[in-house]
């Protein structure tokens, strides 16, 4: 038996680390004194305490920690769940990038006038201009929704459009030329952008952001536009899920699903704001195949049934912009958003906020 003193010398975690992870059940000692309250450990602790000490000194959260141990005999399993986090941390030092990007430009105004360039294919743009442009907002009394943001990163531009109750994200790739920046587009002038696109052929398109101004360019046409006021929504925070069991997926064949959806009555209502909102109800069959859920079987659902409200109009609009035969929905619950994205690329995807059952 290890006493709690020479496990933490094992494991490089502290006595009080210890502590707190018995309190919250993460990794709870072989044997507790009844007397003293002297706690005693295994030799075969070291390994899942060691395993406990790594991932807390890269940040990863107390319920990943522990579903880290839960899963420790599931290699893939735990894998996914340190990808999840690397990503976590990589979209946190882009973010760190940028804002102090900002900041210098605020201490030493030449910064703001710098110039950020991408060279990339107009296809490739194109095709996330046309997977983000349904989740623009048209509500005037927020502007700041009213456009698509372009952030730009390293090695392209993600494309990002949310009117609140859905948002779409899709990306570019292409050579970078300057600092990371984000540029909000109104809608007028991502339309106009998508047409110059059309008659780009096999040229590149070089886009250009300076001095509050985005420009395109595509063989001998060229367009600008202001770039909005406004700070966009943070919207990686909606992005990244809470550490723990992954969110189940449903494939689904895009034609099948959407003549569903139209032939369908919806499930329930709910008022919304003083208007009466359809509800399209979503579960899984035994077959872990998708199945449109009718009112009677709401009327006495099984607790063990993973159900989600969303708006069917919106999750048409969501497979039309996606594109492809083929889909997976990610469904994690009646309180979590509905992720529809395409199989092959894990950059292209929106997500429906869920409306309560």
């Amino acid at each position: 038996m290890l006493s709690i003193g020479e496990l933490a010398r094992a494991s490089g975690l502290t006595v009080s680390a210890l502590r707190f992870y018995d309190r919250c059940g993460v990794l709870t000692p072989t044997l507790v004194d009844p007397v003293n309250g002297y706690r005693w450990y295994t030799a075969a602790q070291v390994t899942p305490a060691r395993l406990v000490a790594g991932l807390r000194r890269v940040g990863m959260p107390l319920a990943g920690i522990t579903a880290a141990l839960r899963l420790r005999d599931d290699p893939a399993r735990v894998g996914r769940l340190l990808d999840a986090h690397l990503r976590r941390l990589e979209d946190g030092l882009a973010d760190a990038r940028r804002e102090l990007s900002r900041v210098r430009a605020l201490i030493d105004p030449e910064e703001s006038w710098m110039t950020t360039r991408i060279t990339l294919s107009p296809a490739a743009l194109a095709a996330a201009v046309d997977a983000v442009r349904f989740a623009v907002g048209t509500d005037p009394d927020l502007p700041v929704l009213g456009g698509v943001l372009l952030d730009v990163e390293s090695d392209g531009v993600r494309l990002v459009a949310t009117d609140r109750y859905r948002m779409a994200l899709a990306r570019a790739g292409g050579r970078v030329d300057g600092p990371p920046v984000r540029a909000l587009l109104p809608a007028a002038a991502v339309d106009e952008f998508r047409a110059l696109l059309d008659t780009g052929g096999q040229e590149q398109a070089y886009l250009t952001i300076a001095a509050g101004r985005v420009s395109i360019t595509v063989a001998d046409a060229e367009a600008g536009a202001s770039v909005l006021p406004y700070e966009f929504t943070d919207y990686r925070r909606l992005l990244h899920r809470p550490a723990g069991a992954p969110a189940r997926q449903v494939p689904v064949d895009v034609a099948t699903l959407r003549a569903a959806l139209r032939a369908g009555t919806p499930a329930v209502t709910r008022e919304h704001e003083g208007v009466a909102l359809p509800v399209t109800v979503l579960g899984v069959d035994d077959r872990d195949g998708l199945r449109l859920v009718g009112a009677a079987e709401l009327a006495g659902p099984d607790p063990t049934d993973l159900l989600v409200g969303v708006n069917g109009d919106f999750l048409l609009d969501a497979l039309d912009a996606a594109g492809g035969p083929q889909l997976v929905l990610e469904l994690d619950g009646p309180i979590a958003p509905l992720a529809v994205r395409r199989p092959d690329d894990e950059d292209t995807f929106s997500i429906l906020m869920p409306i309560r059952l």
